[in-house]
């Protein structure tokens, strides 16, 4: 029988600082995100007297980003199969190695536009393995109540680091130069590493051999696929991530060259844009109170293509800090609300992977969208491209008419169940022998078979969910009113953790939902393939 969710999700925003642990972490994070926004702004800089700031500005944001299209999947499975706390430790400790190395070619004038996109690609790689590790600790850190607000305060470390970090660089690359503010963000790491090797994360024991990586892939490509509410947060992500990167690939183009500002007041355009991000996760809690998740995304993104229109239009640094400030929390409600639908959305033995997707999506269409927005103002204008962006990011809110978050996602119970009888075996099979075929008839009255068949599309997608690489239903040609279903997983290791790790309350309650239409209880048989038989 499934355990029902015991804890509350705690209505304050700042609950989970309550933690030692996860506030010194927090802090520590606020550090590094500073530097890493110094560090943006630095490089920005250094490519804006080029010939080329049109398209090299932003392959700045491509060149930090694309990594996590191309490490995002593999890194979701890294963080769901070893320590993640030693996995922590050591992409921040390789980080602060390519940031100071940057800081170094710097200093002494060797960072050409290649090297300097190389080493962001290079550091680029470490965020992508971080990401997912660092969104799947939370549980450990938080009671399970928390994680929304936890994910709130990390979204307003990022942006209040956006909101400070850019002013402070733009003074010190006007004073010194970007060495010193590379120099800076490679020590910003140091304090993460120091929270990490003190904290002592519970051991975690299992009785299951652990899934290998390429299977640990599929199966989580396989949840991806067949979780709708999922695959519609993933939708919603690009549809407004996609046309949302054009402010910030070009944002120091505009601020060059249509205001005219230094580094310092590029600085302060993108502060706005944080400072408006913590002014919308301040109201974050109230307007959820009052509004659906579908008319906070449509707010969003009417919000962010109304400081799109501003940006490409108005010469006036007055009225463009104001916009900003407006579309730094319509980029906060926005993403707020697509990843608290995320973490709500994974169970915990496939979150890393999850995540690692939605980062992939939200890295990715960042990367993509920086290059095609540069590309299009190299061809026409940075005004053209920016309202080009802007009526996509229109298209995109009226989209959520028909192309809306699925209600209720908080409400999902995804507590571990297991709640599969213990089959009875005449001998035990290998991990990794298989596949293995599970069979389950059921026996469903004519009146029935309309409610049953559609319960059983919905479970269909459950045992997806959980491991199956195949499923189908079938109906008796020779029994009156019996169906037999099967699926398919790929050895017996996995449809072990298919048994114990990977139900969750959820799966009972959709397992329950067909038992009501069948008469007795559902038989399984389990069959194992033979080998060498041709």
């Amino acid at each position: 029988m499934t355990s029902a969710r015991t804890s509350t999700p705690s209505t304050s925003t700042w609950a989970p600082l309550r933690s030692p642990v996860y506030r010194s972490l927090w802090i520590a994070q606020l550090v590094s995100n500073l530097g890493t926004w110094m560090q943006i702004v630095g490089a920005q800089w250094m490519l804006v007297g080029d010939p080329r700031a049109a398209v090299l500005v932003p392959l700045v944001q491509t060149a930090t980003t694309l990594p996590v299209m191309l490490l995002a999947l593999p890194s979701g499975v890294l963080a769901d199969l070893v320590d993640r706390r030693r996995l922590l430790i050591a992409t921040q400790g390789a980080m602060a190695a390519g940031v100071g190395l940057l800081a170094s070619l710097t200093g002494a004038g060797l960072t050409t536009p290649a090297v300097l996109l190389t080493l962001l690609f290079v550091i680029g790689c470490g965020q992508a393995l971080t990401a997912p590790a660092w969104q799947a600790i939370q549980p450990d850190l938080v009671p399970a109540g928390q994680i929304p607000a936890a994910a709130a305060l990390g979204s307003m470390s990022i942006n209040g680091a956006r909101a400070i970090g850019p002013a402070i660089a733009g003074v010190l690359v006007a004073v010194s130069g970007p060495t010193l503010v590379f120099a800076l963000n490679a020590v910003s790491f140091v304090g993460i590493v120091f929270v990490l090797i003190a904290w002592r994360r519970p051991a975690v024991s299992s009785g299951y051999p652990p899934e290998r990586a390429l299977a640990a892939l599929s199966a989580g490509g396989r949840f991806i696929r067949s979780s709708p509410v999922v695959r519609r947060i993933l939708l919603r992500a690009a549809l407004f991530i996609a046309p949302g990167s054009a402010i910030w690939g070009l944002l120091p183009v505009i601020a060059k060259d249509r205001l005219g500002l230094s580094s310092s007041g590029y600085g302060l355009l993108l502060g706005a844009l944080g400072a408006g991000a913590v002014l919308g996760a301040f109201l974050l809690s109230r307007l959820r109170a009052r509004f659906s998740q579908n008319a906070l995304l449509t707010v969003g993104a009417a919000g962010f293509a109304v400081a799109t229109v501003v940006l490409a239009l108005v010469p006036i640094f007055a009225v463009v800090f104001a916009a900003l400030v407006v579309g730094g929390a319509a980029w906060l409600l926005s993403l707020s609300t697509l990843n608290a639908s995320m973490q709500l959305s994974l169970p915990a033995w496939v979150r890393a992977r999850g995540l690692s997707v939605y980062q992939l999506v939200f890295m990715g269409g960042q990367a993509v969208g920086s290059v095609v927005w540069g590309v299009l103002a190299g061809a026409t204008t940075s005004s053209i491209s920016l309202l080009v962006s802007a009526a996509m990011l229109v298209v995109c809110g009226l989209s959520s008419l028909w192309w809306p978050l699925h209600a209720k996602t908080n409400e999902l119970d995804l507590t571990p169940s297991s709640h599969w009888p213990e089959p009875t075996l005449i001998f035990e099979p290998e991990p990794l022998d298989g596949p293995v075929l599970v069979l389950t008839s059921y026996r469903v009255a004519a009146a029935d078979e309309g409610p049953f068949l559609a319960a059983m599309t919905v479970l269909g997608r459950s045992r997806q969910r959980t491991g199956a690489a195949e499923w189908r239903l079938f109906r008796s040609i020779e029994h009156e009113a019996t169906f037999v279903e099967s699926f398919i997983v790929r050895s017996w290791g996995e449809h072990m953790h298919q048994h114990y790790t990977r139900l969750t309350g959820q799966d009972l309650l959709i397992e329950q939902a067909v038992e009501r239409y069948t008469d007795g209880v559902p038989v399984s048989e389990h069959y194992l393939a033979v080998r060498d038989v041709r």
